[in-house]
């Protein structure tokens, strides 16, 4: 039923078809604050890179998890020698302390909204639409979610769509975006996997610098 309704749309049929189907979203067994602290060590940074710091993060642990309180007791010095820069080591301790004070279960979480999560987490340092929309997606497992921060999704769309995007920069192409994705709703998470995953054969256009991701 999803591939039948994103391929009413000629272009996106054509990314289908060449492209292999999505990998089952790792959920990080509901648990919504290791999986943000995990999105954070990942910023900017190779997953090979990130998977390395985080595991050696993991290990400063008795336990093997960075529970809030003991995430909190260590010192800066502590979390920069798993690999950790100042500014990531500030943004975790940031999660803890909204850890402490806010619920990050997943029935509490699951009754929002796609947006009140957003609202309910973007105030974390470090923690921007970005961020909170691949939790959406790769944790919460939201069905109908659409990054448009998220540089190769603009890329790839501007790829297939040349004729619709042409000479539009700033708002304009933002909107337009925005109207090429509205017909694949209730279904935008898995249109966005499969534009991660597929392989235009044409060159990158330069990317609109006044879209670029907040995280």
């Amino acid at each position: 039923m999803p591939l039948t309704h994103l391929s009413k749309d000629p272009v996106f049929a054509r990314i289908i078809a060449e492209t292999p189907a999505p990998k089952p979203v790792y959920d990080w067994d509901n648990d919504l604050y290791l999986a943000l602290l995990e999105s954070i060590v990942s910023q900017q940074i190779s997953t090979k890179a990130a998977d390395a710091i985080f595991k050696r993060l993991l290990t400063l642990f008795p336990d093997g998890y960075p529970h809030p309180n003991a995430l909190l007791a260590k010192t800066t010095e502590e979390l920069r020698s798993a690999g950790l820069s100042f500014q990531k080591a500030r943004y975790l301790q940031s999660v803890a302390e909204f850890a402490l004070t806010h619920r990050m279960d997943r029935p509490y979480v699951d009754a929002m909204t796609d947006e009140e999560i957003v609202q309910y987490l973007i105030p974390i340092k470090g923690v921007g639409r970005w961020t909170v929309e691949m939790l959406l997606m790769f944790v919460l497992d939201r069905p109908d979610v659409f990054p448009v921060d998220d540089l190769v999704i603009r890329q790839r769309m501007l790829r297939a769509y040349a004729d619709q995007t042409a000479g539009l920069t700033g708002k304009a192409l933002y909107k337009k975006l925005h109207e090429i994705a509205e017909p694949w709703r209730p279904y935008r998470t898995l249109a966005c996997r499969y534009l991660w995953r597929w392989k235009a054969d044409v060159p990158a256009p330069v990317a609109d610098p006044a879209l670029t991701p907040e995280d």
